[in-house]
């Protein structure tokens, strides 16, 4: 299954919202399942919104997990069904990609802006509501992806725009010094 790239006019919709009684539904829990496939198919890939799938419905999938890029980074894995959040204090700029914008080396880098604390509310696959504070990785990967389900992008975030880089230009210069 391809990614949809940046151009493709369904990551700039605003994804559906899924009823409750559609959760449970074998179409659902599909479209789950393709996305926690892909992702878990991807080195540097810790979220995936329905619409980089060319489905738009309001769901995400977050998994970090440790990786030789981040290895002390605490796990953490969420299906997230019409996600809001709030920020909490100021937004911060970030580094951060995107799986739809490139692939391997040539997928594009910038700093983004963040909060580094959100209170996120949210419908798991199994229909129980959440309502958590998120920091850290957690909190900017639910702002990543909740955006995508908004039809906004992490370019949308970049104030900076000189931070732009390819991947293979970030990991020399950036994620080897973290």
């Amino acid at each position: 299954m391809a990614l949809t790239q940046l151009g493709n006019p369904i990551l700039r919709a605003q994804a559906q919202e899924v009823s409750v009684s559609d959760i449970a539904s074998d179409s659902v829990k599909q479209v789950i399942t393709q996305m926690k496939t892909l992702l878990a198919t991807k080195d540097f890939g810790v979220g995936l919104a329905a619409s980089q799938i060319d489905t738009s419905i309001s769901i995400a999938v977050i998994d970090i997990k440790p990786t030789k890029h981040r290895p002390n980074v605490q796990p953490y894995a969420s299906v997230i069904i019409n996600p809001t959040y709030e920020g909490i204090g100021k937004r911060a700029s970030m580094w951060e990609g995107c799986l739809s914008s490139g692939t391997g080396d040539n997928t594009l880098y910038a700093k983004a802006l963040r909060y580094k604390t959100i209170q996120a509310t949210w419908l798991d696959e199994n229909t129980i509501e959440h309502a958590e504070t998120l920091e850290g990785l957690p909190a900017q990967v639910f702002q990543h992806e909740t955006d995508h389900l908004n039809g906004i992008l992490f370019v949308d975030r970049v104030r900076d725009t000189k931070t732009y880089m390819m991947a293979s230009e970030y990991r020399k210069q950036i994620a080897t010094k973290k």
